[in-house]
């Protein structure tokens, strides 16, 4: 197996997401400790694969994936050059979500599954190939939320409890909200993560993330950007700092970054936002 050249990125979960590309010919693969996603990335090929005592044979298109339970050794014939995206959870990581969604997880066992689709699997993956292609500039917060999500999906349909997340029933209280709204105000500008957030209300990463959008109606990144680009838009306001000294308060990665969410969110570029303050407090003209 030959790495691209492409950045993977590990969490303290053991969470780890690879682009990998295979050359035509006969693969080996070991057994390893963590359950993989293997998704489908380039052109379709023609791909067999022979593990845990079943023989698949087909052609991989793109979004296809293969899951691979831990500790499970496969052999690969590929008949042209295979490129795909790989998600790997750790047992730690995978038993973690598990007891967070109420379950026993020393009865969880990830099914083998040979080129199924799973379209919500399938974008997950698309939103972390994309964040690591950029250098993860959406910070820890987004990775952990992603690497939950794919947590989730394979504890909740391809495992051996295969069973829908139940929703709580519980409601975050207008206490809890407000600390938790004041807590990011105050540090906007860090890489803040999902754990971060669920601790500072004493909540469960799944629980927390489920319950954040029953009260908010955003997913708790989802909120973190829109509130970065409005403290962005105050500051442009302000007139006082650079655009890129800006994102940095703003805790966005860099210029670009603020520019791309703050277009998403609001329409306008910070250059043309600045432009429209600077016009908007300009003295006016002297008339003959």
């Amino acid at each position: 197996m030959n790495f691209l050249s492409v950045p993977a990125q590990v969490n303290h979960n053991g969470f780890r997401v690879s682009l990998l590309t295979d050359p035509p010919g006969l693969i080996e693969v070991p057994g390893l400790e963590e359950a993989r996603v293997s998704i489908h990335v380039g052109p379709p090929v023609e791909v067999s694969c022979r593990r845990a005592g079943y023989y698949h044979c087909g052609t991989s298109v793109y979004g296809d994936i293969h899951i691979i339970p831990a500790n499970t050794p496969s052999v690969w014939e590929v008949r042209g050059k295979d490129t795909f995206l790989t998600l790997s959870a750790s047992p730690t990581f995978l038993n973690k979500v598990a007891e967070e969604l109420g379950l026993n997880p020393g009865g969880i066992e990830i099914r083998n599954r040979f080129q199924v689709r799973d379209t919500q699997l399938e974008n997950i993956g698309w939103a972390l190939k994309e964040e690591m292609k950029c250098g993860y500039p959406c910070g820890q917060l987004y990775f952990d939320s992603l690497s939950v999500a794919v947590a989730t999906r394979l504890i909740c349909y391809h495992s051996s409890k295969s069973m829908e997340m139940k929703r709580s029933n519980k409601r975050l209280s207008d206490r809890r909200l407000r600390r938790l709204f004041d807590y990011i105000e105050d540090n906007l500008a860090e890489n803040i993560s999902l754990g971060d957030l669920a601790a500072v209300i004493d909540l469960s990463v799944s629980h927390f993330k489920v319950l954040f959008r029953e009260a908010v109606g955003l997913s708790p990144h989802q909120y973190l950007i829109r509130r970065r680009v409005e403290r962005a838009k105050n500051l442009l306001g302000e007139g006082k700092l650079s655009i890129s000294q800006i994102a940095a308060e703003s805790g966005f990665a860099h210029q670009s970054h603020l520019a791309h969410h703050m277009h998403r969110v609001l329409g306008v570029a910070p250059k043309t936002l600045r432009k429209r303050y600077e016009n908007a407090f300009a003295p006016a003209a002297s008339r003959p």
